[in-house]
């Protein structure tokens, strides 16, 4: 048997491997974008799949589509949806920036699985793409599978790095360590407030992103070529948001302004803004965790994470803060996505952006990310730490700058005078306060014990 067929569009006719679900369109595709070995992500051609499935129940309510093309349709976009036959969308991201090819690649595969399911030919332009066009199913399958990814990962996976987080810091409450501005020592923190700060990062990134959900549930769908909904029935787009919302239990809706949801990416570099804000999050965490982490004899070593592999192909023992590092440049790659759909979101011309696929592909990437960090982070960093406590007291005993405790009492110049001559001389700065104020050793005790200065107010 030949190993190719021949395939015909209106361009003319083409091999194609003979095995394969798709036809000429994304088969052009194929030889004309062999860029990046890039794929268009999972979450993208699972909401491509329901909004053929949608469109084809809409369509056959509306009277618009035979009742068993539809049905066939709906079932081989569904399994799609489910992922099934993920080896038939071989489109690279970058493409026609419309990501007509890739549209064409989903009509093309559901009518052959159509086609057999129902016994007669079922057409990708008339029957699969009815009513649509690349140009609202694109944006249209950027916004969905960005809501979905959004719910289904990335949301559940910060709210569990919330309360690992929370949790950590109520069993830490009792211990004290040395704060740091500038990387310097400074006045002391409970380590559970040390957490809190995380933690109330994490709370705000959700919260940004949550804010993003009514922009990103509004869906091009119905706008077709330019906006206009031409070949497309008056109900379509009000009855396609309803459909996709009983899909997914997103609430979603025509977007109010098609020409805007065609021609621009505003959501979409909202989004990707929100992602950035939270990857500046994770990789603060990160840090931290690291820092503190240092050592363990020359650095700070006031935790110790936990040992998940080999740390040098040369040096034995060591061992390194792995996590936090892949965190980092997690974080890193979330930020070089949102710059390039900046970018994209720039090249809206007229009635159409035209980068379409890079910024789902890019959107994506970052949620992704975001989540499995979150969740990495959680469970093999802050959940599994162990804090060094006899490192914590030695470094508190020894840090000149608790003298601040002191200024209402004795003045701002004094207690600094106080605080050069404890560093100077390696002592507690209770030893030369007790030698240099007439305040009685008890009541400096009093004055500078650390777990009252983390009280804050004025000491007295």
């Amino acid at each position: 048997m030949s190993q190719y067929r021949i395939e015909q569009d209106s361009m003319g006719e083409l091999r194609v491997p003979a095995d394969a679900l798709y036809g000429a369109q994304t088969q052009r595709a194929i030889e004309n974008f062999p860029i990046s070995g890039l794929r268009m992500p999972a979450p993208f051609i699972r909401a491509l799949a329901l909004i053929k499935a949608a469109a084809a129940e809409c369509n056959a309510e509306l009277g618009l589509l035979a009742q068993d093309v539809a049905g066939a349709i709906s079932q081989a976009a569904r399994g799609i949806a489910a992922g099934e036959h993920a080896d038939q969308f071989p489109v690279d991201v970058f493409q026609t920036g419309s990501g007509t090819s890739s549209n064409m690649n989903a009509n093309e595969v559901i009518a052959s699985l159509a086609s057999a399911l129902c016994g007669q030919t079922v057409n990708p332009n008339d029957h699969v793409n009815m009513g649509q066009s690349s140009n609202d199913v694109i944006p249209s399958a950027l916004h969905l599978s960005a809501a979905m990814v959004l719910d289904d990962a990335l949301l559940p996976a910060l709210h569990h790095l919330q309360v690992t987080i929370d949790s950590r810091a109520e069993s830490l409450d009792g211990l004290v360590k040395t704060g740091r501005t500038h990387l310097m020592d400074a006045m002391p923190v409970r380590m559970s407030q040390t957490l809190s700060g995380w933690s109330g990062q994490i709370q705000l990134a959700m919260r940004r992103l949550e804010d993003s959900r009514d922009r990103l549930h509004r869906l091009a769908q119905g706008g077709t070529a330019v906006g206009t909904g031409i070949n497309a029935h008056p109900e379509f787009s009000a009855r396609m948001a309803q459909k996709l919302s009983e899909l997914t239990g997103l609430m979603l809706l025509p977007a109010a302004n098609p020409f805007t949801a065609l021609a621009s990416q505003d959501t979409a570099v909202e989004l990707s803004g929100q992602l950035k804000a939270c990857a500046c999050a994770l990789m603060k965490i990160a840090n931290d965790l690291r820092w503190m982490n240092s050592g363990p004899l020359a650095g700070l070593g006031e935790i110790e994470l936990q040992a998940l592999q080999p740390g040098s192909s040369i040096m034995p023992g060591k061992v390194n803060p792995v996590i936090p590092e892949a965190v980092m440049m997690a974080g890193a790659q979330v930020i070089g996505n949102d710059a390039a759909i900046t970018t994209g979101g720039q090249h809206g011309n007229f009635e159409l952006n035209v980068m379409l696929p890079m910024i789902a592909h890019n959107l994506l990437q970052s949620e992704s990310l975001l989540a499995t960090c979150a969740r990495q982070l959680a469970d093999k960093a802050i959940q599994t730490f162990r804090v060094n406590e006899d490192r914590l007291n030695d470094a508190l005993a020894r840090n000149p700058i608790l003298v601040t405790a002191l200024n209402p009492i004795i003045g701002y110049q004094k207690a600094a005078a106080i605080a050069k001559r404890a560093y100077a001389e390696g002592r507690p700065v209770l030893d030369i306060a007790a030698e240099d104020t007439d305040l009685s050793r008890d009541e400096l005790s009093r004055l500078l014990d650390p777990a009252r200065l983390t009280e804050g107010g004025i000491q007295e």
